[in-house]
């Protein structure tokens, strides 16, 4: 569970990422999606885990894809951006 919990810390991190990048509309989904994952987590953690294929669970895994392809957008932002920096300062 701890991965789990790791996992959740970075997805509820991405909506500010997708603003950083200025994709809007995939922030307000990832917000969205974002309640269902710790509803999910809650009760798996406390309770008995939804059944696979139920709407908590592919929220859960489809906010998961969502939040990998926002970090990864974000580090392609970052190292296109760094490059135009060194490029002002030679």
């Amino acid at each position: 569970m701890d991965i789990v919990m790791i996992f959740l810390l970075l997805s509820t991190l991405t909506p500010f990422l997708f603003l950083k990048v200025r994709r809007f509309s995939l922030a307000v989904i990832q917000s969205l999606m974002l309640v269902g994952m710790w509803v999910y987590y809650f009760q798996a953690a406390f309770s008995v885990a939804p059944a696979t294929f139920s709407p908590l669970w592919i929220i859960f895994y489809a906010g998961l894809l969502l939040s990998q392809v926002g970090w990864i957008m974000f580090i392609v932002y970052v190292v296109s951006s760094h490059g135009k920096y060194q490029k002002e300062f030679q």
